[in-house]
């Protein structure tokens, strides 16, 4: 029992340890985890966000429990926007090999790719999924924030991550917005047709 959880602790810390910069493509490796940033790690100020207005400020309406539960789908709608992103970046070579020489670190972008998922219903009822999917992007940050306070780490590095993270949850609250007006005006045409 012992061994396991130190086999999945050696896992854990190989995979957050990949922008060791020892490593020959650090620089690559950190253009795409700031990357990922950009796309996720805003999801979760979003949500924080609007779970504190659902509970606190609008707690009796039933449209705002709704507009929770489309948490998850505007998180996905984030991910199939990576998704095109990282199509258009294969352009016009969408082979294997091609994919292989481009991609630095495949497993993070994989479990980007997996935020797609959300758009499932049995997996979008479950929000806190989406927020932990989110976390593994989100840990860069106070990563980050950690060599800064604690390392004497570069402020212009800092200044660039929180730059990244701003324009995250600006996208990750219009996806949001785009989902909750989806989900309105399918509302107004389902109610006219019946």
């Amino acid at each position: 029992m012992i061994e396991t959880k130190l086999l999945f602790c050696n896992l854990v810390y190989q995979f957050f340890s990949s922008t060791d910069s020892t490593m020959d493509n650090s620089f690559f490796i950190y253009l795409e985890q700031l990357e990922l940033i950009g796309f996720f790690s805003g999801y979760l100020f979003i949500y924080l966000l609007v779970k504190f207005i659902v509970t606190h400020l609008l707690q009796k309406r039933i449209v705002t429990s709704n507009l929770a539960n489309l948490l998850p789908y505007s998180y996905a709608v984030v991910g199939l926007l990576f998704a095109g992103y990282q199509l258009k970046n294969l352009y016009p070579d969408y082979t294997i090999e091609n994919l292989n020489s481009i991609t630095q670190n495949a497993l993070l972008k994989t479990w980007a790719m997996l935020s797609i998922l959300f758009f499932i219903p049995a997996l979008a009822k479950k929000t806190v999924l989406s927020v932990l999917h989110s976390l593994v992007f989100f840990y860069f940050i106070v990563k980050d924030l950690y060599e800064y306070f604690l390392k004497d780490s570069g402020y212009v590095l800092l200044q660039n991550d929180m730059s990244i993270y701003t324009k995250s949850v600006l996208l990750n609250a219009a996806a949001f917005v785009f989902v909750i007006l989806s989900y309105f005006i399918l509302r107004f045409f389902k109610k006219k047709l019946l």
